[in-house]
């Protein structure tokens, strides 16, 4: 007897992904050009998108189309999943809003920001830059 494959709500993901990357609605409409309410019907279950429309919804929340669709981890995916679980809530969500800012900041800019980070990282007390390195060499 074969397998039954599992069934995808393709809303409920699109809608994990959108708040853990703590974008709304209007934010993919921003940048995909597509209905906030269109969105909501996706996100709802009433209206399943086209491939073409998941692929920018998936640009848009800078995520490959195979992460819509279990199974289809690469090791990319499972080498990312792995060092997430080795942060916090909190360095997560620092991450999470450095994310927001980066990508409008030119090469030189990021590397700015670097250096910056690791400048302060020096200027911490012996035990936190012990914790800041461990973290780094992750």
């Amino acid at each position: 007897m074969p397998k039954e494959k599992p069934r995808v709500n393709i809303g409920e993901v699109i809608r994990t992904y959108r708040a853990q990357r703590g974008l709304s609605q209007g934010d993919i409409e921003r940048r995909t050009g597509l209905l906030r309410c269109y969105l909501s019907r996706v996100e709802n279950g009433h209206t399943v998108p086209s491939l073409e429309t998941l692929a920018k919804i998936a640009e848009a929340m800078d995520i490959s189309l195979a992460d819509f669709f279990p199974g289809t981890e690469t090791p990319r995916d499972r080498e990312t999943q792995k060092m997430l679980g080795e942060l916090s809530q909190d360095e997560i969500r620092f991450l999470v809003e450095i994310k927001k800012y980066s990508s409008t900041l030119s090469d030189g800019d990021r590397r700015l920001v670097l250096a910056m980070i690791r400048k302060m990282a020096t200027l911490l007390p012996a035990p936190a830059r012990k914790m800041v390195a461990k973290r780094a060499a992750l």
